[in-house]
């Protein structure tokens, strides 16, 4: 589980319009998520999904294997 440090920006009537967080767990989150993955990366994660999807077994190794 991620704790997230917040400072909630609001406006003059008190509704929230930004969020501040630091750096560090800023990057956690982007990372936790896959928005640092570059487009091959995010291609191999789809054609694995539809392998799996597919019950295409002889796409992926044995965890031993590795």
């Amino acid at each position: 589980m991620i704790t997230i440090h917040k400072k909630l920006v609001v406006d003059d009537r008190g509704r929230p319009q930004e969020v501040i967080i630091p750096w560090e767990e800023y990057r956690e989150i982007v990372e936790l998520i896959g928005l640092d993955l570059d487009a091959g990366a995010i291609a191999d994660l789809e054609e694995a999904k539809r392998d799996r999807e597919a019950g295409n077994d002889a796409a992926f190794m044995d965890v031993q294997s590795l």
